[in-house]
């Protein structure tokens, strides 16, 4: 047993633990990691913790070392892990039974939550996982239609379907004619997505209305509406991040922009796995039962309606009536943002690494020498903040991150940016950094990186 090491600077903080489960998770599951995004690859060489379990913000590895997490399950986790009323709830309505051969009454009041939270939406399906609920938009899109491309926005990730998947860097196995089906447009940029539906051949645009790093401009999302109303064209919002970050009715309800299909995920349960497909009932019902048209095979899941992800649902709907844990988000992340970016400028460092993002969602921007965002920085100042106590590929917050915990990560950030500066004057990070540098998520090659 691993004895708990919470002095982030303690010379005995070891990875020796994570690092020998890594290496067995390397021989037992590809990547290492279920999730790419949370590969070894992602984190500086033999320093990727394997965790252990956590506590509000704060996570354990298995060699004791604490940390506080940002990025929070991938975005998943805004009220904090384990968070009392929600396992609460999990664990009562569990000791009932999980899943049965009919629906409960549990699928009908969890309906009425969601839509009651998404005024433009009529009718809800749940699922597992994001790129399950986004997927059967674009087919409800192409059999609505009766035209197979879609339009997607030039953001990160969609889907691991093949219709996304087969526009990245990790397109092996896809067919060409269907990556043919995909175009593309930019945000904020009302001509590209004009051009794009010029031909009228367009089942769907598919886009987030928001980013971290990106708000709409003026009339841009209500240009993108009237756009798609012009060529018969759907507009498909996907709100897996802006979902129970920008609003627990998510970005279209705070830019009064209705789509016609929306897909959730990630913090609706808080951690627990579950997905909706919502939008307006003309749509929906062509998956269902009263229609007249050819139906559409939509969303049939065994665990889809599950009780304890349900559960988990309504648990964080009621912490979202009447607690408040999107304020506490942005107070916590404004206040992390103006320190790091104080610390920064303090140390002449501000044009190489600062804070950008709605605070409840921010990530960090890390330069070389010569300005340009760097992987090698980047990975730098990953292995820093893990000497110093915070893990995180980003600084997405959740409810729980408190004063002291932002006190804490400002200190870390001090201490990490005396070595970044060190290297930036060096003009490289060449004996700084231990290890290969982290490399995106989704490239063509796996170049061999000692994992």
């Amino acid at each position: 047993m691993s004895t708990i090491n919470d002095d982030p600077t303690s010379p005995t903080r070891s990875f020796e633990r994570s690092n020998a489960l890594q290496s067995r998770l390397h021989e037992l599951v590809p990547g290492g990691a279920h999730t790419y995004a949370r590969g070894a690859d992602q984190y500086p060489e033999f320093m990727a913790p394997v965790l252990t379990g956590g506590s509000g913000c704060t996570v354990w590895d298995a060699d004791g070392n604490s940390y506080v997490e940002y990025g929070m399950g991938l975005r998943s986790v805004t009220l904090g892990h384990g968070y009392r009323p929600v396992v609460d709830a999990v664990c009562a309505t569990i000791a009932n039974g999980t899943n049965f051969s009919r629906p409960t009454e549990l699928e009908v009041l969890a309906a009425e939550d969601f839509l009651q939270l998404v005024p433009g939406a009529d009718m809800v399906k749940f699922a597992k996982n994001g790129s399950d609920a986004t997927t059967a938009a674009v087919k409800l899109a192409r059999a609505a239609t009766g035209r197979e491309k879609i339009a997607i926005c030039d953001q990160p990730f969609f889907s691991v379907d093949d219709w996304f998947i087969g526009t990245t860097e990790m397109a092996g196995g896809i067919p060409g004619e269907t990556t043919s089906r995909t175009v593309t447009f930019r945000y904020n940029d009302l001509e590209s997505l004009a051009a794009v539906l010029s031909s009228d051949d367009v089942a769907c645009v598919v886009m987030e209305a928001a980013t971290a790093t990106a708000e709409p401009a003026p009339g841009f999302l209500q240009g993108v509406r009237n756009l798609c109303d012009r060529h018969g064209t759907l507009l498909v919002f996907d709100e897996m991040i802006t979902g129970y970050r920008w609003s627990a009715g998510g970005a279209q309800t705070v830019y009064g922009v209705q789509p016609d299909l929306s897909s959730w995920g990630k913090a609706m349960g808080n951690g627990f796995p579950i997905s909706a497909l919502a939008g307006k009932r003309r749509y929906l019902e062509l998956g269902g039962l009263r229609t007249d048209e050819d139906r559409v095979f939509l969303l049939s899941t065994t665990h889809g309606p599950e009780t304890g992800a349900l559960a988990a649902f309504r648990a964080v709907v009621r912490a979202y009536a009447e607690e408040d844990p999107i304020g506490r988000m942005e107070a916590t992340g404004r206040l992390l943002a103006d320190g790091v970016n104080a610390v920064s400028a303090d140390l002449n460092l501000l044009e190489y690494v600062h804070v950008v993002g709605r605070p409840s969602c921010q990530v960090f921007i890390t330069k070389d020498t010569s300005k340009r965002p760097s992987q090698p920085f980047r990975t730098l100042f990953l292995q820093e903040m893990l000497r110093n106590g915070v893990l995180g590929q980003s600084f997405v917050n959740s409810a729980a991150h408190t004063v002291t915990d932002v006190e804490k990560t400002i200190d870390a950030v001090r201490a990490s940016l005396q070595v970044y500066g060190r290297a930036i004057e060096s003009g490289s990070v060449d004996g700084f950094l231990r290890g290969r540098p982290v490399a995106p998520a989704l490239r063509r090659h796996a170049a061999p990186r000692r994992l």
